[in-house]
């Protein structure tokens, strides 16, 4: 059998997708295995999602806290890397595998390994991938339709066992290189299964700085300044009614939009997109029309609108955020963000993540995964919804759950932030005070 070839910008379809957890070993600052869970401890809370295929719930939420250059970013940039990967080995890998294993003597010569699962309408998947720098050493997805583990694919070096079921596969794996996924193929060419979950992954979206070591193999991240395109589209249609953020009398996504950004409380109530035709030389192709965004205000003296350009970085940055979290909601699909209080006010912060958590405006278990400095944000969060990263004396990074801290169960009703601050949990800067005295800061 010959898959039909598929083609790269057809629209993922909406599934049930969730995040269940994700390892790393041998990547960036990460040396010995890290494992980042979204399982639920306490499972009576809206945030945390039954999902009867795994006979666990799964988490809408997840943050990140830990001292600077303790690897809070690596963590999340592992991941990006291996949905970058996916999308883009097929395409953009050639002579080489675009890997940062750990800089120091621990992980020279040593293997990066990933392992992801998600459940995918329902179903889990588990795929393992080991790479170094040369070639893809080992790549498996197996899947668990009835609970019982099922093996898509398998692949040592170039040896490539397939399930049966799938019927003769020579033609596709004719294309298969050692610097190209074998996930990446089933993809492009629609795999059964693979492909639904391959399409599953790449629908996560990241922002923030997370590092990539070439540009030129593509990158999740968006700078929040220049992403606003999407959530100008949203504004397009005609005018809509009002109304919250998903009910039921809302007739598209421009009231959704419209709602969420009324949620920051901004003072906006209306968004106006003008389209502008630049002029065309003569016997040029004419060149495509430019979209702008005017926010509307209510002001004493009636409504006044304002270019996107006045306004302040925060309402810019929420307003570009819009697009991709109704985006996310839609789809059900992850965000991974990099330092949110960085690109946040406070307040925005703590509303997206109750719109992350609240069913009502996220019925389809999208999920918000993100580090923070931020320790008032603790007081969003359950126990179960927080992992600390630590440097190790190697430099390496070690993360750990803080609803298992120190092998003892954190208590359900303990102040996150409080303990936090007085160092119960560590994972906060060590301040030395010579340096303290150096600086001139204290006697």
């Amino acid at each position: 059998m010959f898959y039909a070839q598929q083609p790269l910008a057809a629209h993922m379809r909406y599934v049930d997708v969730m995040l269940v957890r994700f390892e790393v070993t041998n990547f960036r600052s990460v040396s010995d295995t890290v494992e980042l869970s979204m399982v639920a401890v306490d499972r009576d809370r809206e945030a945390a999602r039954d999902v009867p295929s795994i006979g666990e719930s799964v988490l809408t939420r997840a943050a990140i806290y830990g001292p600077n250059a303790s690897g809070k970013s690596n963590v999340l940039a592992a991941l990006v890397w291996l949905v970058d990967a996916v999308r883009d080995s097929l395409r953009m890998w050639e002579d080489d595998v675009p890997i940062e294993p750990f800089a120091f003597a621990a992980g020279q010569g040593k293997p990066t390994e990933f392992t992801i699962d998600f459940v995918v309408d329902g179903v889990r998947f588990e795929y393992t991938l080991e790479v170094d720098s040369t070639e893809v050493l080992r790549e498996e997805l197996r899947h668990y339709p009835q609970k019982k583990a099922r093996k898509i694919f398998e692949r040592n070096g170039a040896d490539v066992t397939m399930n049966r079921a799938l019927g003769s596969a020579s033609p596709f794996l004719e294309l298969l290189t050692p610097t190209t996924l074998l996930l990446s193929l089933a993809r492009r060419f629609g795999l059964p299964e693979a492909a639904a979950f391959a399409d599953a992954l790449i629908a996560t979206t990241a922002f923030g700085h997370l590092p990539s070591r070439n540009t030129r193999y593509g990158s999740l991240r968006f700078d929040l300044r220049r992403a606003p395109r999407s959530t100008i589209k949203l504004f397009e249609s005609a005018h809509a009614g009002q109304g919250s953020l998903f009910e039921d009398d809302l007739v598209g996504e421009r009231d959704r939009a419209l709602a969420l950004l009324r949620l920051a409380d901004l003072g906006v109530n209306d968004v106006l997109i003008d389209r502008e035709e630049p002029e065309a030389r003569p016997g040029d192709r004419p060149p495509p029309s430019r979209l702008r965004a005017r926010l509307v205000h209510s002001t004493l003296a009636g409504d006044a609108a304002l270019d996107l350009h006045q306004e302040s970085e925060g309402t810019r940055t929420w307003f570009a955020l819009i697009g991709p979290v109704i985006e996310s909601l839609r789809l059900g699909s992850p965000i991974v963000f990099d330092e949110l209080d960085a690109s946040l006010h406070p307040v925005l912060s703590a509303e997206l993540l109750r719109v992350f958590q609240d069913k009502s405006t996220n019925p389809n278990g999208a999920q918000l995964i993100f580090t923070s400095h931020d320790t008032s944000l603790l007081n969003h969060l359950n126990r179960d919804e927080v992992w600390l990263t630590q440097k190790r004396s190697d430099g390496s990074t070690e993360l750990g759950a803080l609803a298992e801290f120190a092998g003892e169960r954190v208590r359900k009703s303990v102040n996150i932030e409080s303990a936090y601050l007085h160092g119960r949990y560590g994972a906060l800067p060590d301040i030395d005070p010579a340096e303290l005295r150096t600086l001139g800061l204290i006697g």
